[in-house]
């Protein structure tokens, strides 16, 4: 029981945390990197990085600058698309990324999906590719 009597409950993660995490997931999987190799070159176990990824522990503003250092990505890659409180300053706010977006790249068929289509050159393919992807989801629809 907590002071207040009321039964004390397991603390979920903060949004903005969780997606922080899942950034630096992201990020790490994109250039194939393990959760162990990260935990290394930041002298921390992998056990912290996956409680990282998965927002349970929150990120300090030093480990995250480490963290952005050794994925090879500016500070400001693991906020965007995240979570917004509803209060913006006029002029400051950007347009964030749909959330889906994020949520897509960090799965497993996400990065393999992205990592062979940016591999593709030819601009005329990948508007094939595009358009082929996008007549299979309307059938899909449709089903």
């Amino acid at each position: 029981m907590s002071e207040s009597g009321k039964p004390m409950t397991k603390k979920s993660p903060n949004p903005i945390d969780k997606h922080v995490g899942s950034r630096v997931r992201m990020r790490r999987m994109m250039i194939n990197m393990s959760q162990e190799k990260l935990g290394e070159s930041l002298g921390i176990t992998f056990q912290q990085i996956q409680k990282y990824e998965k927002g349970t522990n929150r990120i300090g503003a030093s480990r995250l600058q480490n963290i952005s250092s050794v994925l090879g990505v500016p500070v400001a890659f693991f906020f965007e698309g995240a979570p917004t409180t509803g209060v913006t300053v006029s002029g400051l706010a950007e347009e964030a990324s749909p959330a889906y977006v994020a949520d897509f790249l960090a799965t497993s068929e996400g990065l393999a999906l992205t990592r062979a289509f940016t591999r593709i050159s030819d601009p005329k393919v990948r508007r094939r590719i595009v358009d082929l992807v996008e007549t299979l989801a309307d059938q899909n629809d449709g089903a």
